[in-house]
């Protein structure tokens, strides 16, 4: 079984966001970029199956050199071999066009993507991967099993979960639950030096047109300042509630 883990470059939740050119652009000065958390969950669910049932394990993501040491820290925590499309990755269909050629060109049965990066927050890639690929599709996958071609697969749904039977080729969208976060791995230095000897191929991108531009970007209003009221005292707390906050 061919697998493609498909990995985004995002900034750590803890980085201090701020933009630049009028609010046109995103700063990375001082950035630090991680593996997309919920490509991290679908990275390690795809070691499994190489340690379980000799699957070989590739990653792939859409972005300029600044990508290849997250692209690193895969292949120190297992992946074989890594694919980066040299082309800045603009909005989501332009990224799953992109993907898609790489999908079609390695003949891949099982391509693993996070539900959504938490940078963007899309959470399209994946359902438009499977699409142009013609290949089956599952979000908010939360466990896979696969025998053959035969796929079983749980995710959840409004109000609880649930289990689908597929086959493949398959796409899904992994999150949490896919894998625990205690089953998460961090790279040793065996891993990070053998990461240096694996393959890093560069593709020239397909030039797949974008659908989408960002305009600005806007930061949210920072919080208000607070106002802290005694446990006892119900009758300050509501006639804060009432003449300030004016709720009530």
């Amino acid at each position: 079984m061919k697998i493609l883990v498909c990995i985004s470059h995002v900034p750590d939740t803890t980085s201090k966001i701020n933009f630049t050119d009028d609010n046109t652009k995103f700063d990375t000065n001082g950035v630090q970029f991680v593996i997309n958390p919920n490509d991290e969950f679908g990275l390690t669910r795809a070691m499994w199956f190489k340690e379980k049932q000799g699957a070989s394990v590739d990653v792939v993501t859409v972005g300029g050199p600044e990508t290849e040491p997250t692209l690193r820290k895969a292949l120190a925590i297992g992946a074989d071999s890594a694919i980066r499309v040299n082309s800045e990755a603009k909005d989501g269909y332009q990224v799953a066009k992109e993907l898609a050629k790489v999908v079609k060109d390695g003949g891949y049965d099982l391509i693993i993507a996070g539900r959504e990066s938490i940078d963007y927050n899309g959470g399209m890639v994946p359902g438009m991967l499977a699409a142009l690929i013609d290949a089956n599709f599952v979000t908010n996958c939360i466990n896979l099993e696969i025998d053959g071609d035969n796929v079983k697969a749980m995710r959840e749904i409004d109000g609880g979960k649930e289990t689908v039977s597929t086959s493949l080729p398959l796409v899904i969208g992994g999150q949490k639950g896919l894998v625990e976060e205690s089953d998460l791995r961090i790279p040793n230095m065996r891993g990070i030096m053998m990461a240096r000897k694996k393959p890093m191929n560069v593709l020239e991108p397909s030039n797949a047109e974008t659908e989408t531009a960002s305009v600005k970007f806007e930061k949210p209003e920072p919080k208000g300042q607070i106002t802290l009221v005694d446990a006892d005292n119900l009758d300050q707390l509501v006639d804060l509630l009432h003449n300030e906050a004016k709720v009530i």
